[in-house]
């Protein structure tokens, strides 16, 4: 007769050592509940099975048997459907998040990791090798400081052109602050957005951001005596620390909430079927509520460091827009983007003759001279077409879009069109004869 092979997992086979330690009488049954963690009385029915059916009655029943708690059948089948047809692209934990949300199916993560497994629409990731960085800790309060960053992507998925999402999100907590989708990553889009975090939370300790440009000056304008780019003279003007990082592993928390927002966001506005620039920005502060209630965190210290934000709205058009500098002629005029200002003023002006007057053009179209901090008011001459801005790798894209968007396509001109008309009235079209032979 062939030998009975039992499978025991380690609890199990601790648990027989311990029973024929006592039918043996090697071990009191005392000694044994105390090492098996359970009663004496439970000791008592172990060995009692043990003398009974040997070494199997140690094992449990359940072993290799669907748990009780497995689900059921129909309702895996109806998650399995809905993982097919809904959210084929879903990563397991946004994926279980919607099915409790939106189908009231309370199932766990790693269940619904199963199930995309089983239908072939997850893999996880192979990990490259990570450099290791010097790790930094939290900042204690709200606002010192706020990471900022542009997100350049394809978020409606081809039912609409790319555009790109600015990003602020605070250090201490995780909080997305503000977010709000632009043409481009451009200076101006950054002062839209740094004004509606001012009037909401006030002026920040300090706002980190990479070495783009728009932060940082670049060579040829560092040699031409620049000090700040218009984005960092605007912060100064608000006495907002501007700090640039020097790897995007340095400011990883707002690079994360990038990767996150590009799998989370983009398949949010899918479902809902938004597809323009000017509903998603709508849709983002319920986006931002509930994103902050998941993965948001208190900060070690409850004082709010934010500042109250004592400018004027006129002053803050006239400190949130472009910067440049001009200086008056002889008959108080400058020319601006290929147009003549000239100051008007009531006396006969000397004082203004060579003077250095800071034009400030706003996002609106409005032009405004300032000297000493007025406003001089002027007449405008002579307009021409203003130039084109350059471009960079980050507004590329828009300007290739909006050209697109503006261009007609050439088409093969129709049988009644004057090119095919014959160039004297009544003459009529000859179809060409064939060459005749060289002599």
């Amino acid at each position: 007769m062939p030998e009975e092979t039992i499978e025991m997992t380690k609890k199990a086979l601790h648990r027989l050592r311990a029973v024929e330690a006592v039918a043996e009488g090697r071990l009191k049954q005392g000694q044994a509940a105390e090492q098996l963690g359970v009663t004496t009385r439970q000791v008592k029915r172990l060995v009692a099975a043990y003398r009974r059916d040997g070494a199997g009655a140690l094992v449990s029943q359940r072993v290799g048997r669907p748990s009780n708690r497995r689900l059921k059948e129909p309702v895996r089948e109806a998650i399995r459907a809905l993982l097919v047809e809904r959210y084929a692209d879903f990563g397991p934990t946004l994926a279980c998040e919607k099915l409790r949300e939106v189908h009231g199916m309370a199932v766990s993560v790693e269940t619904v990791r199963g199930l995309q497994i089983e239908l072939a629409l997850w893999k996880p990731k192979r990990r490259k090798a990570a450099r290791a960085y010097q790790l930094r800790a939290r900042r204690g309060r709200f606002g010192e400081p706020i990471q900022i960053d542009g997100s350049p992507h394809d978020w409606f998925e081809g039912r609409s052109g790319r555009c790109t999402l600015l990003v602020f999100i605070d250090d201490a907590t995780g909080r997305l602050v503000q977010l709000g989708f632009f043409p481009a990553e451009t200076t101006a889009a950054y002062m839209q957005l740094l004004r509606a975090h001012l009037e909401r939370h006030g002026r920040p300790v300090a706002l980190y951001s990479d070495r783009h440009s728009i932060f940082r000056l670049t060579r040829e304008e560092a040699a031409n005596g620049h000090t700040l780019t218009q984005f960092g003279r605007a912060l100064a003007g608000l006495e907002i620390e501007a700090i640039q990082a020097h790897s995007p592993q340095a400011k990883g928390r707002v690079e994360r909430a990038n990767q996150t927002l590009q799998d989370r966001l983009v398949k949010e506005l899918r479902l809902r079927g938004i597809d323009a620039m000017v509903a998603a920005n709508a849709f983002l502060p319920e986006f931002i509520a509930d994103y902050n209630r998941r993965f948001a965190v208190a900060p070690s210290i409850e004082e709010d460091a934010h500042r109250t934000l004592a400018h004027r709205p006129r002053e803050l058009d006239l400190l949130l827009c472009e910067h440049h500098e001009r200086v008056l002629s002889k008959n108080l005029a400058l020319q601006f983007r290929n147009v003549l200002y000239q100051v008007r003023h009531d006396g006969p002006g000397y004082r203004l003759r060579g003077a250095k007057v800071t034009v400030c053009a706003l996002p609106s179209g409005e032009v405004t001279l300032l000297y000493d901090g007025r406003e001089l008011p002027y007449t405008t001459y002579r307009k021409g077409e203003h130039p084109p801005p350059p471009a960079d790798d980050k507004t590329l894209n828009a300007r290739v879009d909006a050209a697109l968007a503006t261009q007609h396509r050439t088409s093969k001109p129709g049988a009644d069109h004057p090119w095919r008309r014959p160039a004297i009235p009544g003459a009529a079209t000859a179809a060409p004869s064939p060459a005749a032979p060289a002599v």
